[in-house]
């Protein structure tokens, strides 16, 4: 998003209240949906019950579609819809909610470098898993994906996805990484949060709780995806939140 169009939105949403039939889109939840844009549908919910702003989640087979960035998940609110979690934290942030205000400048800028490290090596190593591993493509993805859909149209939706991605991936040079590679680059990135959070039960606010509903609602999702998808990282990381 644009400085001026972040702006803009910004500036639309500090004038409107949040609605009480806000809606939340997202793939099908147990047929379609991959690893990373559940993920991101989590963090999303997560972060919008802590700022206890109600939600109501659709599942749609054409979300991808429907969002105007071409990814999910993305919020309807009154006459705005926006997408993606760091948009949508920031029209949040306009009507007035916020997780960090408790937070000095430093940790702020702190908060954020985590944040794009998670984004950067997790984020792309989910992706790098569901589209380049060949076992985990064949096994999964392609059935999932492409679920909603009738023959022919499943397969070349799938494979237009696949090569966008490995596009990405050979762009910013995971093009030629390896399983093994991608794991030991999870595994730093898992070792530096370690490392961070020592022996705090929090990075940043000591009074920053996750309320009873949103650790339920963790609960829930891992254990639905543990019977569904059997991954290193969305498991691994549930279990040290939960």
């Amino acid at each position: 998003m644009s400085l001026v169009a972040e702006a803009f939105v910004s500036q639309i949403a500090a004038t409107e209240p949040w609605p009480e039939n806000a809606t939340l889109y997202q793939q099908l939840r147990g047929e379609q949906i991959l690893l990373s844009d559940n993920a991101a549908s989590l963090a999303v919910q997560t972060f919008l019950q802590m700022c206890n702003l109600p939600v109501k989640v659709v599942c749609r087979a054409n979300a991808e579609y429907m969002s105007p960035s071409g990814k999910v998940p993305f919020i309807h609110v009154g006459n705005q819809v926006v997408s993606e979690l760091g948009p949508i934290i920031q029209f949040v942030k306009a009507k007035g909610h916020s997780l960090s205000d408790g937070l000095d400048e430093v940790q702020k800028a702190e908060m954020k470098a985590y944040m794009e490290l998670v984004n950067n090596m997790l984020l792309t190593a989910e992706l790098y898993l569901q589209w380049c591993d060949e076992a985990t493509v064949g096994e999964i993805t392609l059935a999932r994906y492409g679920s909603p859909y009738p023959w022919p149209l499943n397969l070349i939706l799938t494979y237009q996805k696949q090569c966008e991605v490995k596009r990405k991936m050979k762009a910013i040079g995971w093009g030629n990484k390896t399983l093994d590679q991608v794991l030991e680059d999870v595994d730093r990135c898992c070792q530096a949060l370690s490392q961070r959070l020592g022996t705090q039960p929090y990075f940043f606010d000591k009074h920053l709780q996750i309320m009873p509903e949103v650790r339920r609602l963790l609960k829930k999702e891992k254990e639905a995806w543990q019977r569904s998808w059997t991954s290193i990282f969305f498991c691994s990381v549930m279990n040290e939140i939960i």
